[in-house]
């Protein structure tokens, strides 16, 4: 069976319930979308957490982790700003942190890692922008 993403009103309760977001692929790079995005998220009223291996120090005001098992609190989302290859991987790391919903960002799709993340129990959201869903879904601020 094709994969399907959530209907909006189950989007719009992931992203009320879970509102902790580790962001794997965030650049410290402010003219890269996935620095503007969760700028963007920060300011709405979620906690970002930065995940990016090549990074060090701070983004976005709060420290960077190597991978997401190095991340010492609980993850609502694994918001993922990575080629769709290195997703299956990222995957296996959302199930082990015992993460709810992992997020592949618009343009990023893989069935074996939303196969993964499900046999893992995650809600899986690919191929969508977490700002874009949330602006849509929650037009307050937090």
């Amino acid at each position: 069976m094709p994969f399907e993403n959530p209907e909006r009103e189950q989007i719009k309760q992931l992203l009320e319930a879970n509102t902790t977001v580790a962001v794997v692929g965030l650049s410290d790079n402010p003219e890269r979308t996935s620095h503007a995005v969760s700028q963007a998220m920060q300011q709405r009223g979620y906690r970002i957490i930065p995940v990016n291996p090549a990074a060090q120090g701070d983004i976005l005001g709060e420290r960077c982790y190597p991978d997401l098992a190095s991340v010492p609190e609980p993850i609502g989302i694994v918001d993922v700003f990575r080629r769709s290859e290195f997703t299956p991987d990222i995957a296996r790391e959302a199930v082990a942190a015992g993460a709810k919903v992992l997020w592949l960002q618009l343009g990023v799709y893989n069935e074996e890692a939303a196969e993964i993340a499900r046999q893992g129990g995650l809600v899986v959201v690919m191929d969508r922008c977490i700002k874009v869903e949330d602006s849509i879904l929650q037009p307050r601020i937090r």
